[in-house]
């Protein structure tokens, strides 16, 4: 088949994309993977994995199925950030949906589910690798099922809720409150790009979180 991989320059998911396009590549499929809809080429699926631009729509029509997975139980979770939402919540697991992609966001059809659990101590890089390998194998079964499997899609049931976007303030620790009771809060920053902070006595420091290796 001719498939295609969209998704960020800076995707968390991109080395476990690579794996799998790798893997595809050696059955002998014709696999692109790429970060711009401009070098999306026709084919047999396209699957939109950590890509946060709109898709037009005239690149949607170059391929016959169009493939998100999302990393929550949709329709619930709709929207921004589900897996550090999920930590937040204190989760034990991290579902996953794989949908078809339309113009509305996270509404498609939905053809497979899985889930990720969750121990309790990982780390954001440990739990974004745990993700993004029951992410891909999703798409594995879901290509090894094409074309078959298009016959079994569910539409969504059930009111929709969305995650709002993330911003700055989302990062932010309460210096009274322990450690512990915010721990699943502080496991699930990025370090570098979204590092925990508190505010006390006037000025503002950061905190970051590393795992001691035995």
């Amino acid at each position: 088949m001719r498939m295609t991989f969209l998704s960020d320059v800076g995707s968390w998911k991109n080395d476990v994309i690579s794996r799998l396009v790798k893997s595809l590549r050696k059955k002998g499929h014709r696999v692109a993977f790429v970060h711009d809809t401009k070098a999306v080429r026709r084919g047999d699926i396209l699957f939109i994995l950590g890509f946060f631009k709109i898709v037009p729509a005239d690149v949607l029509q170059r391929s016959k199925t169009n493939i998100v997975v999302h990393e929550s139980a949709l329709p619930k979770g709709r929207g921004w950030s589900p897996v550090t939402w999920l930590v937040i919540e204190g989760s034990k697991e991290i579902p996953l949906t794989l949908f078809e992609a339309v113009e509305k966001v996270d509404a498609g059809q939905i053809y497979l589910r899985g889930k990720v659990k969750l121990t309790g101590h990982e780390l954001l890089p440990e739990i974004q690798e745990k993700v993004a390998e029951g992410m891909m194998r999703l798409c594995e079964s879901f290509i090894h099922a094409y074309p078959a499997i298009l016959k079994r899609g569910q539409p969504q049931k059930g009111k929709p809720t969305y995650y709002p976007k993330r911003a700055p303030i989302d990062s932010r620790l309460d210096p009274n409150q322990s450690i512990a009771k915010q721990f699943d809060f502080l496991r699930s920053v990025d370090n570098d790009d979204y590092p925990a902070y508190f505010i006390h006595r006037g000025h503002t420091y950061i905190l970051k979180i590393e795992k001691k290796l035995d």
